[in-house]
């Protein structure tokens, strides 16, 4: 009998890792639209979902099949606003993990104009299981 002990490899960092995601400003993309002040340029919302869009983009294709990722923690500034019509390009990358949490350093452009840049903390949940959680949550919560 042999008393090997199989090792377990060593998780892949993902530090370094880049995403991008893009989006066109439109009428509903601002905070008049959304209600939040009256002026028509892209909300502060839909920034940090680009922003975050770029995250998962950085560490999607590493992930385990039934694996996502969940926002847990943003640093934001908005620098300058953005109208009707502008096209937006926003970065990722991965400068941070640990175990299951991962931090980014993000940015948003205009063309060479930044619009936004942030810190944000993702950690990874088990796609079934955590809705399955919340599902039960928001059941016991009812009663």
């Amino acid at each position: 009998m042999s008393s090997a002990v199989e090792k377990l490899p060593e998780p892949i960092s993902l530090i370094g890792s880049l995403g991008f995601a893009t989006m066109t400003v439109k009428p509903g993309d601002t905070s008049a639209a959304q209600g939040v002040g009256d002026l028509t340029v892209v909300s502060n919302a839909n920034l940090i979902s680009l922003i975050e869009s770029a995250a998962i983009a950085a560490i999607i294709e590493h992930l385990d099949m039934g694996i996502s990722s969940l926002l847990t923690a943003i640093q934001f500034e908005a620098i300058t606003s953005a109208a009707i019509g502008a096209e937006l390009q926003a970065s990722a990358e991965c400068i941070g993990q640990n175990e299951s949490e991962f931090t980014f350093t993000c940015e948003v452009y205009e063309g060479e104009r930044l619009v936004a840049r942030a810190i944000q903390k993702r950690t990874t949940v088990e796609r079934v299981s955590f809705l399955a959680r919340t599902a039960a949550q928001k059941l016991f919560e009812s009663k």
